[in-house]
């Protein structure tokens, strides 16, 4: 049985009427940079989040680059993020010239550990970006707790969490801003590259759309430094329509991981835990073994594609050792980097799928 990674091409054909149109529609008013789908877009959103503003922006790592650059972030500051995250996380703090501190990873969630967050702040912290990997939030209510007793602000990087929510509330919303980005592959994908700051902050949202916009507010009317870093109007409007199924997609998801989770026990792995207090959106369903090699080239053998997310952690990547990141001690990070591996999950996964690769699964540990 031959099963993708990822299925877009299918997913397009679920919704294409709708999409075609959408295209056309931007495509026949030549509003081809920001303009009305990403007016509407960026509304829906928002309301989406439990938000009140969102700026659409041309990528998840401008996401969380204007947002800290809107907060005033700068050199000399310290931002505390997830030492187990992909590399866009520090990268948009190294932008603005501030340093990260990066934090070890929970062994349970694969978040980062809101326990040993505290132990990293110093005189110089200005922030914490939390990361909800693999569509799971941080835990939250520590995290923010933390940052009033030391007068810090929360940047949720929500790059993995659309529709994903901590007790009710979604990702996004319970930070002073949310960045979300819209890479194709994303539970929420564009048609190329895209991303979003949510916020409920007026003056935030404000400077963030400056920033976006080479720092005007008015066309030719310049009061910033400011970046090129607008959303596409067709990438509004595709993401305008595909934001209608995301919730349905989710629910989706999170019928291809309970089924992994039946066919998968008794197998001598860990899969993604579960609690009461987190409605997860499964963009990953990452195991861990191990044997995690041996694992993965066994499911290609029987055409079955897995990935690996993260293989290198970023405190042993060669520029972020030529940017002042030294190697240090994340014993946690560096244990899941060489035995977690990521299966096939997507809405339109069938049931007969899922079982095929736990099948698999099943059978290369039972040699």
């Amino acid at each position: 049985m031959k099963i993708n990674f990822l299925d877009l091409k299918s997913q397009y054909i679920s919704i294409k009427a709708e999409i075609d149109e959408a295209i056309g529609r931007v495509i026949g008013t030549s509003s081809f940079v920001l303009g009305p789908s990403v007016a509407k877009f960026e509304e829906d959103f928002a309301r989406f989040c439990k938000c009140e503003e969102s700026i659409a922006v041309n990528s998840g790592t401008s996401a969380l680059f204007l947002a800290l650059k809107g907060l005033g972030i700068g050199s000399g500051d310290e931002v505390i993020t997830a030492a187990n995250t992909f590399i866009a996380t520090v990268a948009a703090i190294i932008y603005t010239g501030a340093t990260p501190i990066l934090v070890d990873a929970d062994p349970k969630t694969r978040n980062i550990d809101a326990n040993l967050i505290e132990r990293a702040v110093t005189a110089r912290t200005k922030a914490i970006i939390p990361v909800h990997l693999y569509g799971c939030m941080a835990d939250m209510d520590r995290i923010n707790e933390i940052a009033h007793k030391h007068n810090l602000v929360v940047l949720e990087d929500a790059c993995q969490a659309h529709g994903a929510t901590f007790k009710g509330q979604p990702a996004g919303s319970l930070g002073i801003a949310g960045a979300f980005s819209f890479y194709p592959g994303k539970n929420l994908g564009a048609y190329g590259e895209g991303g979003a700051v949510v916020t409920s902050d007026k003056e935030l949202a404000r400077k963030i759309r400056m920033l976006r916009d080479h720092g005007s507010e008015k066309k030719y009317y310049h009061d910033m430094i400011g970046y090129n870093a607008r959303m596409e109007g067709i990438q509004g409007a595709v993401l305008g329509v595909k934001l209608g199924y995301l919730e349905k997609w989710n629910k989706e998801r999170n019928r291809v991981a309970a089924r992994y989770r039946e066919r998968l026990q008794g197998v001598p792995i860990a899969v993604p835990s579960e609690s009461a207090d987190f409605y997860q959106v499964y963009h990953l369903f990452v195991i861990e073994t191990e044997q995690r090699d041996a694992l993965q080239q066994f499911l290609s053998d029987a055409e079955i594609p897995t990935l690996i997310h993260y293989p290198i952690p970023i405190h042993r990547q060669k520029a972020y050792l030529e940017a002042g990141l030294k190697p240090g001690h994340f014993p946690v990070t560096e244990k899941l980097a060489g035995q977690i591996l990521s299966l096939p999950i997507y809405p339109e996964l069938r049931d007969d799928q899922v079982d095929y690769v736990a099948l698999k699964i099943r059978e290369f540990f039972g040699r």
